[in-house]
């Protein structure tokens, strides 16, 4: 995802949480688990915490995927997405 991707779905969370507060709060956990892999990766990295390096790096593609994986199940019909239009 680019960052005008991400601007573009904070401004449609932004603007339809009164109606969609869930998905507001899921995407704000998405991207603080994204910020979180950002700032934790080089602290793990530094110390040397395979483990962390190893919890950051998935973290770090986590916008990426929950987008892609929601508009895959939008598409299967399984589950609506109204924000997809922000995407495009």
């Amino acid at each position: 995802m680019t960052l005008a991707q991400l601007q573009d779905l904070k401004v449609w969370h932004q603007g339809h949480w009164r109606r969609q507060p869930l998905e507001k709060q899921v995407w704000d956990a998405v991207l603080t688990l994204w910020l979180a892999g950002w700032v934790g990766f080089p602290s793990a990295w530094i110390t040397h915490a395979t483990w962390a390096e190893a919890t950051c790096i998935p973290l770090l593609f986590l916008p990426s995927l929950y987008v892609a994986m929601r508009l895959r199940l939008h598409r299967a019909g399984m589950l609506r997405c109204d924000w997809s239009v922000a995407l495009r």
